[in-house]
């Protein structure tokens, strides 16, 4: 059920559905996500979607996913526009814990060349 919630989550971000978005994190939601504080809360999250995210359009590719009980971890890339046209292609990989069948903590992490 949580990797199903994951794929789904996905999902609703690249259709841009946020009035879903309540299908699948928990009320008490905690996203970490690099170049922003901690979102704390349905609310946060959802505002973050809605009128923080910088990008405009794209979709998700995942490339892999493991699942442990109420953990789990997926992996892919990003190809998308920001609002202000710019392109983004980008690797990314995400950590979740689960609650009462719903995302309850996101951490995600994106990949920079080192040199």
């Amino acid at each position: 059920m949580s990797a199903d919630r994951i794929r789904h989550l996905f999902e609703i971000v690249d259709a841009r559905r946020w009035d879903d978005l309540d299908q699948v994190f928990h009320a008490d939601v905690v996203y970490e996500r690099p170049g922003y504080e901690a979102l704390v809360g349905f609310a946060a999250v959802s505002d973050f979607y809605r009128n923080r995210r910088v990008i405009a359009r794209g979709g998700h590719t995942m490339e892999g996913m493991a699942m442990e009980g109420d953990r789990g971890a997926c992996w892919g890339r990003y190809v998308g526009a920001k609002h202000d046209g710019t392109p983004i292609d980008e690797r990314w990989a995400d950590v979740y814990s689960f609650a009462d069948g719903k995302i309850r903590t996101r951490r995600s992490y994106f990949f920079r060349p080192a040199v």
